[in-house]
């Protein structure tokens, strides 16, 4: 049996009208400090956007969303906070916010296998 690990995750929204505090769920973020895991799975479905805001600027929105893909990989053009260690980039892409980009509160669960839950929290909340 394979050990169960602790981990958190939160939902990517996108939220086009803030004052409105209408939002579609686009991704999650999932992270374990132990096991040095940070992973997020993102879809932007543009049809969903554009029904709550006509106007969106759906290209400004799927740039920033690849830059949450940029943090958590940790990559060289991921910025100042994809340098980060992996709980401050945890705790950066999770931080409330008002924005266009936002999550939920931070969740926690075990599995044992963190890639194949990353992708069962991404069809149960996005899919």
């Amino acid at each position: 049996m394979q050990e169960q690990h602790l981990y958190e995750y939160a939902i990517i929204r996108v939220v086009p009208r803030v004052e409105r505090e209408e939002f579609i769920n686009v991704g999650v973020v999932i992270c374990h400090w132990k096991r040095n895991f940070l992973g997020c799975k993102i879809h932007l479905n543009t049809q969903k956007l554009l029904m709550l805001d006509p106007q969106a600027d759906v290209e400004m929105i799927a740039l920033n969303l690849a830059s949450f893909e940029k943090i958590c990989q940790g990559s060289t053009t991921g910025g100042n906070i994809a340098s980060m260690d992996l709980a401050s980039r945890f705790r950066w892409l999770t931080a409330v916010r008002s924005s266009i980009i936002q999550t939920s509160r931070p969740h926690s669960g075990t599995a044992e296998d963190l890639e194949k839950t990353l992708e069962c929290l991404f069809e149960e909340n996005v899919g």
